[in-house]
């Protein structure tokens, strides 16, 4: 007998239920792949089940169904890793990617990925090579190190320096030096995942070349320097440079390991020269895919023989990089070499003319209509990086209308390619910086059709 509520209409419609269609007669009349449509319908005829059940819809509308499955389908099939347009003017975005690759790493990256290779092979003798052998000569040109190699990240290469220098006693460093990186990855974790004792000397602010060499014992098997990549520690302030730090471990038969973070090769800023830590002696560590603009990948650098002890570890096959990541960073360093950091796009941005900015974001201005106008703000090179160094440039700034900030932003966020902007003063800001010509236009036309 049905229930009083059926008898009042506000139960299920027992015909709506039973006009819900077959899964498989369903999934036939969309396209895609079978298992993707199978698994659409089953969703979609369940979720319309749940509200006849439930008694807010009274009958099924068999095309809106149909259209549901297909747009679910269009969602099972995409893919979830898939290219954004940065407008956010943040270089080295680490959310989104860091450095974009230079079109010639990529292409090296695509050409060795649909092939095989000679990645571990010798082609003079037909024997085992060795990965990093592709790379020695040229990362020994861009830093002047006796040897080098390329791990997965700069956090990897510190562990492995770490692990392989230290690992069966301590390592000292400095309290002003224990920070934490993106990610709440904090230095002091890092030493204990490596298996190093972690002895701390100094202060927050103010650590002295004396303070590391009291600390000094008969377990003391490295000295650590670690650079305040994403802060700066202003004011009453010291901290003992590379060369003291160096020198001070030489008289105790010790090895400094420096943790760049970045890193750079050329001055910049107040960010640290690799050059400059590999002639003081220290086993240098930084990243490749920061201010060097290559792939993900991290660089441990100095002399021969406490590189090789990190390469013979059994931590480094843990932790190396694969043929994709080799090949582009191996394109990355001879693009520098031969043309210059000006081919590498992070370098291009960091050091963009302003003319050239002040185009795009007119014919973005354009593109757009009533609503954006040219204004001036500031970038800013992310990833950690020259945390106090501002880019002024010219910006397209869009007024949001009625959705709000948060609504259009949202909007372009979900756009075709999606576009991720910032928000400033309640308006939406598109900065050309980190567009190239041809992206600030669809960037343009995303924004153009989320005002409607």
């Amino acid at each position: 007998m049905d229930s009083q509520a059926d008898e009042i209409g506000v139960g299920p419609d027992r015909g709506a239920l039973r006009d819900l269609p077959a899964i498989e007669r369903l999934a036939g009349q969309v396209d895609g792949p079978p298992l993707l449509a199978v698994a659409a319908a089953r969703a979609e005829v369940a979720a319309l089940r749940e509200r006849i059940v439930a008694g807010t819809v009274r009958s099924v509308d068999h095309e809106a169904l149909r259209s549901a499955v297909e747009r679910r389908v269009a969602d099972l099939a995409a893919a979830s890793l898939r290219p954004v347009l940065n407008a956010t003017g943040v270089i080295l975005h680490t959310n989104l990617g860091r450095a974009p690759l230079a079109p010639d790493a990529a292409a090296a990256a695509a050409v060795v990925a649909s092939s095989y290779s000679n990645l571990e092979y010798d082609l003079g003798d037909g024997g085992r090579g060795s990965r990093h052998d592709h790379l020695r000569a040229l990362l020994a040109d861009l830093t002047g190190a006796e040897e080098a190699i390329a791990v997965n990240n700069n956090a990897a290469g510190v562990m492995l320096a770490l692990a392989a220098l230290a690992g069966d006693g301590e390592v000292i460093v400095g309290r002003d030096q224990l920070v934490e990186i993106g990610g709440s990855f904090r230095v002091p974790e890092i030493i204990a995942a490596s298996g190093v004792r972690l002895v701390e000397v100094g202060t927050t602010n103010r650590t002295r070349a004396g303070d590391y060499e009291a600390a000094i014992g008969p377990a003391t098997r490295a000295l650590l320097r670690v650079h305040q990549s994403n802060f700066r520690t202003v004011g009453f302030t010291e901290s003992p440079g590379i060369a003291e730090l160096t020198d001070l471990a030489a008289g105790h038969g010790l090895p400094v390991i420096d943790d760049l973070g970045s890193g750079a090769a050329d001055p910049i800023g107040d960010e640290p020269l690799v050059g400059r830590s590999v002639d003081a002696g220290a086993v240098t560590c930084f990243s490749a895919d920061k201010l060097l603009g290559g792939p993900q990948a991290g660089v441990v650098a100095g002399p021969a023989g406490a590189v090789e002890r990190c390469r013979r570890h059994p931590l480094a096959r843990a932790l190396r990089i694969d043929k994709l990541q080799l090949a582009a960073l191996e394109a990355t360093l001879r693009l520098r070499r031969d043309r210059g950091p000006a081919a590498i796009p992070a370098t291009a941005m960091l050091e963009a003319d302003t003319a050239d900015l002040r185009r795009r974001a007119t014919a973005m201005v354009a593109a757009i209509g009533a609503a954006a106008t040219v204004a001036e703000r500031t970038a800013r090179m992310g990833g950690g990086t020259l945390p106090t160094l501002e880019l002024p440039g010219p910006v397209c700034l869009v007024t949001p209308g009625t959705a709000g900030a948060n609504g259009l932003a949202e909007a372009l966020r979900r756009g075709e390619p999606p576009v991720i902007a910032r928000i400033e003063d309640e308006a939406v800001l598109l900065d050309p910086r980190t567009l190239t010509d041809e992206e600030a236009l669809v960037a343009a036309a995303v924004v153009e059709r989320a005002l409607g």
